[in-house]
């Protein structure tokens, strides 16, 4: 096939060179925004007298036939076109003859990727928050229907006090809340039009940037020329947005495979999501949440490979940019599976109350509760910190819980202990007197819930 740059070259390379230098098999992925965009510098041409009315209706009408014979399957990408942008014009041409050849008038391919690459992104970033929002909407359901059940808190993989499962799982949903956020943030500096800035140096024809932007729904047009056809930062941007993301989901993958083990119990996924074993018949695996967990790293590598490629290059464009789509589209099209089944996992999944108080009362997470009580009954701190570790030794020793050791063991080791000391530690009373904001009570927790609901409206 012709190249469309012959001319100061011969046009020939070779098969390896060609082959190395092609980006079709990537790029291909922008064939709706490549035409989109086409179709609005044909308007804009046309608009400005620098093409006919009737040439522009005609590509125009040319390039909707060749989209919707793509998406038809009608029509193949020519895998041996050197990147989308080619094919669509060398199909445009073949269809239309010399009129075709007026499309690519005031604008480059320079411009033209960064165009395509920016609406893309903007339409791979509206369905990432859609699918956050989805991930969002089933932990704040399952946070609804758990939001009372005991739990053991952590710290330092230690139980530490009593919380919630709702609790627990609502601080996943404020991770979400502001991994959107981040995405909506993203999209504003996204949505900046390049086209018009040509190969670098703007255009000698009268163009009107402001018109194609309008019609292609960018908030404004980039004001420097060499800056719109160089700048990558919306791709580290949104890359390094979706890496905060999949660290999330890694973290909440992280707990669902402690929590499915046997030595935590807390929770029981559901065999659409699990696989087995293939010699241990008694196996039930968390292997969705341990791939979320896996992908994270290459979303990261992603980035990093992203901000590498980038760090070094001189003004303007120059070819290594075409590495910035492998990244970011494997980026986006891994956090897109990632939420997608871990939405699915976290409907599906059920949690074992009854596991989870146990390893609560073991845990002794109502002590300092029972510090507390001593304190309140004119104890200095120190002193109640003091009792109420012997005491929980001795529980250990003796096979025994706060909420059940006997009074006169309380009275043995002070004398400021009642029958009140039942009401301290019992573990529903620890969770409900913890009533400020954004804690782990009944009632904070249906504050948290209803304050997500209205952030997803």
């Amino acid at each position: 096939m012709a190249k469309m740059w012959e001319g100061r070259t011969s046009g020939e390379t070779s098969q390896i060179a060609d082959d190395f230098n092609s980006s079709i098999k990537f790029d291909s992925k922008m064939y709706k925004q490549d035409i989109t965009g086409s179709m609005a510098h044909a308007s804009m041409l046309a608009a400005q007298n620098i093409i006919s009315n009737d040439d522009a209706e005609k590509i125009i009408d040319a390039l909707g036939e060749i989209l919707a014979d793509i998406e038809s399957g009608k029509l193949s990408v020519d895998m041996s076109a050197e990147d989308i942008h080619m094919f669509v014009e060398q199909v445009l041409t073949q269809r239309l003859g010399d009129t075709g050849k007026k499309l690519h008038t005031a604008r480059s391919r320079n411009d033209q990727v960064a165009l395509d690459i920016r609406m893309y992104l903007r339409d791979e970033a509206e369905t990432i928050s859609a699918l956050a929002k989805d991930l969002t909407k089933a932990i704040v359901e399952k946070a609804e229907e758990y939001k009372s059940n005991i739990m053991p808190g952590y710290t330092h993989l230690q139980r530490a006090q009593p919380i919630t499962f709702g609790h627990h799982l609502m601080a996943y949903a404020m991770m979400l809340l502001r991994d959107i956020d981040r995405i909506s943030d993203c999209k504003k500096r996204m949505n900046v039009s390049p086209i018009g800035s040509c190969a670098l140096a703007g255009t000698t024809y009268n163009t009107d940037r402001d018109f194609e932007a309008r019609k292609l729904g960018f908030d404004r047009i980039c004001m420097n020329s060499l800056d719109g056809v160089s700048d990558r930062d919306f791709c580290a941007e949104l890359l390094s947005a979706i890496s905060i993301l999949m660290m999330h989901l890694s973290r909440l993958s992280e707990e669902i495979v402690l929590w499915s083990s046997w030595e935590f119990k807390f929770v029981e996924l559901s065999d659409a999501f699990t696989t087995g074993s293939s010699i241990m018949p008694q196996k039930k695996n968390p292997d969705m949440a341990e791939l979320i967990r896996g992908k994270t790293g290459r979303v990261y590598g992603d980035l990093i490979g992203l901000l590498t490629t980038l760090k070094g290059l001189p003004l303007a464009y120059n070819k290594d940019m075409q590495e910035d789509k492998e990244a970011v589209f494997d980026g986006c099209d891994t956090v897109k599976m990632c939420l997608q089944v871990m939405t699915g996992m976290i409907a599906t999944m059920k949690a074992l109350p009854e596991n989870m108080k146990k390893a609560a009362q073991g845990g002794f997470i109502n002590a300092t509760d029972m510090a507390d009580y001593l304190v309140n009954k004119g104890m200095p701190f120190r002193d109640a910190y003091k009792i109420s570790g012997r005491i929980v030794a001795q529980c250990i020793k003796t096979g025994q819980v706060l909420e059940t050791l006997p009074l006169e063991t309380y009275k043995s080791f002070s004398d400021k202990f009642d029958e009140q000391i039942y009401d301290a530690v019992d573990l529903q009373n620890c969770v409900n007197r913890r009533i400020s904001a954004g804690g782990t009570s009944v009632g904070s927790v249906e504050a948290q819930i209803e304050f997500v609901k209205s952030k997803l409206v």
